[in-house]
């Protein structure tokens, strides 16, 4: 039976992208707590599953431009907490903007509030200033980070008190899916956003062709959407690589293509706790990753479970790619291990988690 509490999850988009894809799971875990959950998103872009009412404030205001939307969707917001008396927010968004956070903070009032940080980027989240960062968040209920490393650097610069770490929680394939069609015989994958300046696709190209595996057939499929597509197309003509890799949009189902693949790669610049790899490990594929900031130091154990690569040298990476499909006793020793490397971070532990958090 539900509970009297409500809990609004805020978030840019219930589209792609790994946030995205923890506001959806996240409404599952309340709601199994009890919570009558609220998502309130800004773009009207939804493409996850999820529990609870929606307020797509992109369909809402689809005309407004400019300072004159940001204004009319945040006084919708206040009114919508109003008048349903929702006192429980997770705000889940990009929050890089002091003007449009004070505006925010007024929006909220005095309601519990727990931000979210998905980034090793702090300032994607709060601005680099740390008085109005203080200021703006400082009285938060809590700081959540998908990262103990991002909830150090927030501690370290910033001198928060009112920080906690919570991983991403994963959900384990019940059953192996059929193998989808027109993809590779044999194949690492990529699954993600197609941005370029936060994942790096010339390192992954770069790699890729250096590893020459698909001189044994194996190919490199590329699953995602975004605005590099077109630099990442001029990329792969450049190396010649045309015939060795394929790039497909968004999949919401993702676990098939995830379970038939060899193993998953992953070069970004920078991360919080990238879903991935752990989706990757719970499929039960080995992942190959570059040791960025944050989150693959704290998922991969070196040889057991995947492979974790100096970050930016596109050499290692090569290595790490043909070892990971040539070396058969290295695969199969990551693949023996990869689901049970994850099961800490399973819906039911979060969930616990996630209910001790709020319960404070």
């Amino acid at each position: 039976m539900k509970n009297n509490n409500k809990i609004a999850i805020v978030s840019a988009s219930l589209g792609v992208g790994g946030a995205e894809r923890f506001a959806g799971l996240l409404s599952f875990m309340l709601d199994d707590l009890g919570y009558e959950v609220h998502h309130i998103i800004i773009l009207d872009h939804v493409a996850y599953d999820f529990k609870g009412k929606l307020v797509n404030l992109g369909k809402l205001f689809p005309d407004e431009k400019g300072i004159f939307r940001a204004v009319k969707k945040g006084k919708y917001i206040a009114k919508y907490l109003a008048e349903n008396d929702i006192q429980l927010i997770v705000d889940n968004r990009s929050r890089p903007t002091i003007a449009r956070e004070l505006f925010t903070k007024w929006i909220y009032g005095n309601r519990k509030i727990y931000y979210f940080f998905h980034s090793s980027n702090l300032e994607m989240y709060l601005t680099s200033s740390v008085f109005w960062a203080k200021y703006i968040f400082g009285k938060a209920t809590k700081l959540v980070c998908v990262s103990n490393e991002i909830e150090e650097k927030l501690k370290s610069k910033y001198q928060f008190t009112n920080t906690k770490t919570i991983y991403n929680p994963i959900v384990l394939p019940e059953k192996i899916a059929e193998k989808p069609a027109a993809i590779p015989e044999k194949y690492i994958l990529f699954f993600g956003r197609l941005e370029e300046k936060i994942k790096n696709f010339s390192l992954l190209l770069n790699a890729f062709s250096k590893s020459k595996v698909y001189e044994n057939g194996t190919k490199l499929l590329i699953i995602g959407d975004g605005s590099s597509k077109n630099s990442i197309l001029a990329k792969i003509a450049t190396l010649q690589l045309e015939n060795q890799v394929q790039i497909l949009a968004f999949q919401k189902n993702i676990t098939p293509y995830i379970q038939h693949a060899k193993c998953t790669i992953l070069t970004s610049y920078f991360e919080g706790f990238p879903m991935s790899i752990i989706e990757s490990l719970a499929a039960g594929t080995p992942v190959i990753s570059v040791d960025c900031e944050t989150g693959p130091k704290e998922i991969i154990q070196n040889n057991f479970n995947g492979l974790l690569v100096e970050n930016h040298n596109d050499n290692a990476l090569a290595q790490a790619i043909k070892s990971m499909i040539d070396d058969d006793k290295l695969y199969q020793t990551c693949k023996n291990n990869a689901q049970k490397s994850v099961e800490h971070l399973s819906l039911t532990t979060i969930t616990h988690q996630w209910k001790q958090l709020l319960d404070l």
